[in-house]
């Protein structure tokens, strides 16, 4: 009697944690396939949020260049992401087009009032 009480809530925490670790893998091996990946010349965010440009790389380490001139070298492991330049250059010009519209659908208003065409 007992057994059939526990059952279900047994189920359940078994494929939560089943589910779980799953995601914890993939998570995992997406990291892994990043870091195999680095090339010197990629963009990279750093787990501290430094951005830097990769200049040489070891099995364990890179060397990210964060300022002309300035090389510094990190645990790969810290590397969290690669930055993607087409992205950041969509972003900015959806944002310059979206200003533009709002602009031409509002007007432009001069400081001393006066509606500009």
């Amino acid at each position: 009697m007992d057994l059939v009480i526990f059952l279900p809530l047994l189920i359940v925490m078994g494929a939560f944690m089943f589910f779980a670790s799953r995601r914890q893998r993939k998570a995992m091996q997406a990291t892994i396939d990043l870091h195999n990946s680095l090339q010197i010349g990629d963009r990279v965010h750093t787990t501290s949020g430094l951005q830097g440009t990769i200049t040489g790389i070891t099995d364990d380490n890179v060397d990210l260049e964060i300022a002309p001139g300035v090389v510094t070298t990190w645990m790969k492991l810290a590397v969290r992401d690669r930055i993607e330049a087409d992205t950041e250059d969509d972003t900015d010009s959806e944002a310059s087009n979206a200003a533009t519209e709002l602009t031409e659908s509002t007007g432009v208003i001069d400081a001393d009032g006066s509606k500009k065409d």
